[in-house]
């Protein structure tokens, strides 16, 4: 595939015109039909949950276990919260599960299990979301 070549010489800016670009200046590829654009994967990644290290092993020593549908309500509940300006979150899933995430950076910092949030106390968050 021949692309369009600049060279840089010490007088002077030399532009290469005998090589066609592959694609039209105003025309963009276009991706097939039912193929997601880099654009759309791009962003539905960036709207994805992470899990901070302490989270994991919070997650495997409580032995908590998501399924896809309980990560769409975090990744949902964490949309919201987003929404409305907050910083840092608690996420109360109903029936007995609770995150704090960052919600800048869409990353669970820590998990709990019903038995861990009796008489547990939740510091250094500015909203609380439940789902």
């Amino acid at each position: 595939m021949a692309q369009e070549r600049i060279y840089f010489s010490p007088q002077t800016l030399v532009q290469r015109t005998d090589v066609k670009p592959a694609v039209a200046p105003n025309q963009l590829p276009v991706a097939p039909k039912g193929v997601a654009s880099f654009q759309q994967t791009l962003q539905k990644e960036q709207e994805r949950v992470k899990f901070s290290q302490h989270a994991l092993q919070r997650l495997a020593s409580r032995k908590i276990e998501l399924d896809q549908s309980q990560l769409q309500r975090l990744e949902q509940a964490v949309g919201k919260a987003a929404q409305k300006g907050a910083r840092e979150s608690l996420v109360l899933m109903q029936p007995d599960l609770a995150f704090v995430v960052s919600v800048r950076n869409r990353t669970v910092i820590t998990a709990v299990d019903g038995d861990s949030m009796k008489e547990n106390v939740f510091t250094n968050i500015d909203s609380a979301v439940i789902v």
